[in-house]
């Protein structure tokens, strides 16, 4: 690759020596002689690569490299030196060098070194721009007055280590809160490790939380670390909490107690200093009566709770939202910016959006792929199922591998109970409404659950737990 190393040494010979080496390489190389001047340098000139004499005279190396790396923080350093002591590299990768070179200098060594060093460049800049690219998908888009009221108790309560209940519909962005609130507390540079409560089969939660070791069960070939140990020093979101059976809500009580976990098969309890924020849909409060969530974690999960408002009580924030979705999907697919006609944004800012924003942004992103010009106008919204015409044809569900697909209205079963849902719903209603679409795909299938899951998009071991939830019988 073209790159700039800069070498400073007071000795000319090495200097020489350095740019012989480098430059048959490719590498543009400039060269000071004092940590003075290698600054100037730097205040000037953009450089990859930093290789540095511990001996300089004035300034020394290291305090020449505490300098440089604040000059330029995305430049990497290595020192060099004669009369290495174990001290000195030690000092040094203290103060943010990545490698200590002993003189006399070997051609092999030196280009290693660069060659290592500039790998870092690398990485380092496909980090800063995933990390770009990922922070905009999660962006809280709006400036409605119930977001708003979301963001000044993310701003409260992120830079403390106080533990957060995010409630919310399914596709209100609970997950978008919770990276706020990492992102705004002091564990922001630790990991960030999300769990779906609900995705994953009752057998394996536990290991998959608290890990386990070799041989702990069937299939266990190697230790693993569960996403406690992945979140040390984090923080560990629980999406959809409320499907955790009552034996996997003791362990994660007792962690949230102690701060520590054991693994599956293991004997040993092992120390976590990991912040919990969770997630659920579900009134975990009816649930803590009806005796299917622990009234003792409810309390210990619910010390600040959140609540993220429907789309529907934030209307204002569609046409902010389409706009941030079609600039999204426009750029990832490589297709040319396209926007929304007036008539077409006024028919989605109307639409009931019992899905919320997920639904909002599956609308876009196929309005991204079908649209056939750069304007998408009010008659492309029906095939994308929107608007009253996309409704009125029962915008279907494709199909996930065989068997029928199944209408929005066939679904729904029963149209007043999607009425109360889309009014704010209670409860039972959301419950009855996910057990008529449960029954009205089972119909389809003839009680095949296997292929009523993939209608459905969920994992067969989730269908099956939440039609024994529901009270379903299969005919399988």
């Amino acid at each position: 690759m073209s790159a700039t190393i800069l070498v400073v040494d007071d000795e000319k010979n090495i200097r020489r020596t350095l740019a012989m080496i480098l430059k048959s390489q490719g590498y543009e190389m400039l060269e000071a002689e004092s940590g003075e001047q290698a600054l100037e340098i730097l205040s000037n000139r953009t450089v990859h690569v930093g290789l540095l004499d511990v001996r300089l005279p004035g300034m020394d190396g290291l305090e020449t490299l505490q300098k440089a790396r604040a000059a330029q923080p995305d430049a990497v350093f290595v020192m060099m030196s004669g009369e290495a002591t174990v001290r000195t590299a030690v000092q040094a990768t203290k103060d943010g060098a990545i490698d200590f070179l002993e003189k006399p200098l070997d051609r092999d060594v030196v280009l290693l070194a660069v060659r290592n060093a500039l790998r870092l460049v690398h990485l380092d800049r496909e980090v800063r721009q995933f990390r770009a690219r990922d922070a905009d998908r999660f962006r809280m888009v709006g400036g409605s007055e119930a977001l708003a009221k979301v963001r000044e108790q993310i701003a409260r309560v992120a830079p403390t280590n106080g533990r957060v209940l995010i409630l919310g519909e399914s596709g209100t962005g609970k997950e978008l809160v919770a990276r706020a609130i990492h992102d705004g507390s002091a564990r922001r540079d630790a990991p960030f490790v999300k769990v779906n409560c609900a995705a994953i089969p009752e057998e394996l939660i536990e290991s998959e939380l608290f890990g386990s070791v070799r041989g702990a069960f069937t299939g266990s070939v190697r230790s693993h670390d569960g996403k406690f140990l992945q979140a040390d020093g984090g923080t560990l979101f629980l999406d959809e909490v409320g499907d955790m059976s009552l034996r996997v809500q003791a362990k994660v009580l007792r962690a949230l107690q102690e701060g520590e976990i054991e693994k599956v098969g293991g004997t040993e309890p092992l120390r976590v200093d990991v912040r919990v924020l969770a997630a659920t849909n579900h009134d975990l409060a009816a649930e803590v009566k009806a005796g299917r969530f622990r009234e003792d974690l409810f309390f210990r999960l619910n010390v600040v709770p959140i609540r993220v408002p429907p789309l529907r009580e934030r209307r204002e924030d569609i046409p902010l939202l389409c706009e941030h979705f079609l600039a999204l999907y426009c750029r990832e697919s490589g297709y040319p910016t396209k926007r929304l006609a007036r008539g077409a944004l006024e028919v989605l800012s109307a639409e009931p959006w019992p899905g919320n924003i997920r639904e909002l942004q599956n609308v876009v992103e196929r309005l991204v792929i079908f649209a056939p010009s750069g304007t998408i106008a009010e008659d492309d919204l029906a095939a994308a199922g929107a608007g009253p015409q996309g409704r009125r044809v029962g915008a279907r569900i494709p199909e996930r591998a065989h068997g029928p697909a199944v209408s929005r209205d066939e679904a729904a079963g029963v149209p007043e109970i999607e009425e109360i849902q889309r009014l704010g719903g209670l409860l039972e209603a959301r419950r009855l409404f996910e057990k008529r679409c449960i029954e009205a795909c089972l119909g389809r299938t003839g009680g095949n659950v296997a292929q009523a899951a993939r209608l459905l998009g969920l994992e067969r071991t989730n269908l099956h737990k939440k039609m024994r939830n529901l009270g379903i019988q299969s005919e399988e």
